[in-house]
């Protein structure tokens, strides 16, 4: 075999590789393009509009719609999310928000201020608000074993147009202000210009909110107060006269975004 063929077949080989290589990337690539949406186990529904959880965790039945009490989501050491067993005791009301309000205090910014807290057998949700505006800003969770806040992954961070950086931020520098800091401007972390306003109104929100329910989540009805946040609203749904969980409208497309995160509802307080 003479030298050209072999340079030939060597050239070739290398091409193949390196197209093996590229084409692996870009698959990793797309996979991860959802953030935590896709790696938690959540998929696009293109026949209904939206979002809830895929072929990577479905457990089946109203456990696989609603978290089934079994699995919650806490951040690791590098500020992603992992599945954790929900036997821990759950929080108090006072626990969640003592670590809510040291994550707001690492923001320094002051027209922030936790307005709810709803405790779940998984996790602490907690909706922090602007005081200036009434507006949602955006959404937390606390995790029960370390009790530490950390940003709402789903629609907190793929969807919110104001405070969605933030939480960006928080996931890549381990909550805490981190190397970037937090003084509130685009490069710290949330920008101070948002869309034009939403338009789907709180109404239909809820309605597109029921629709879901309806068609996924048999005899659920949705609450009547959904919280606006930029780009999306955030309600509660109840069942058997129980508070059962929790989705998610965007203020654009409509899309349905349901939390599979929390667990068993336990208790819930407002901040006056």
């Amino acid at each position: 075999m003479n030298k050209t063929l072999i340079t030939i077949l060597l050239v070739t080989l290398v091409v193949v590789l390196a197209g093996g290589i590229f084409f692996a990337g870009s698959m990793y690539a797309r996979l991860n393009s959802f953030g935590p949406s896709m790696m938690s186990g959540y998929g696009w529904n293109r026949s209904n509009n939206e979002y809830g959880p895929g072929m990577m965790n479905r457990r089946g039945g109203s456990g696989m719609m609603n978290g089934g009490g079994q699995y919650g989501m806490g951040p690791n050491m590098m500020g992603g999310y992992y599945n954790t067993n929900a036997s821990l005791t759950p929080l108090t009301v006072d626990q969640a928000n003592a670590a809510a309000e040291k994550y707001l205090a690492d923001l320094k910014n002051s027209d922030l201020q936790i307005s709810e807290v709803m405790i779940f057998d998984n996790n602490a949700y907690v909706v922090v608000k602007e005081n200036s505006t009434g507006n949602g800003a955006f959404e937390l969770l606390v995790d029960p074993a370390s009790q530490i806040a950390y940003p709402e992954h789903g629609p907190n961070m793929m969807w919110n147009l104001k405070y969605g950086g933030l939480s960006h931020q928080s996931m890549m520098s381990g909550r805490d202000s981190g190397m970037m800091g937090a003084s509130g401007n685009m490069m710290n972390g949330w920008n101070n210009t948002t869309a034009a306003e939403m338009t789907v109104t709180p109404q239909q929100a809820i309605e597109y909110a029921q629709q879901y329910l309806d068609t996924n989540i048999s005899g659920a009805t949705a609450a009547s107060d959904p919280v606006q946040f930029y780009g999306y609203y955030t309600l509660d749904f109840e069942k058997d006269g129980k508070v059962a969980g929790m989705l998610s409208v965007n203020g654009y497309s409509r899309q349905v975004f349901l939390h599979t995160w929390h667990g068993a509802f336990i208790e819930e307080s407002a901040v006056q």
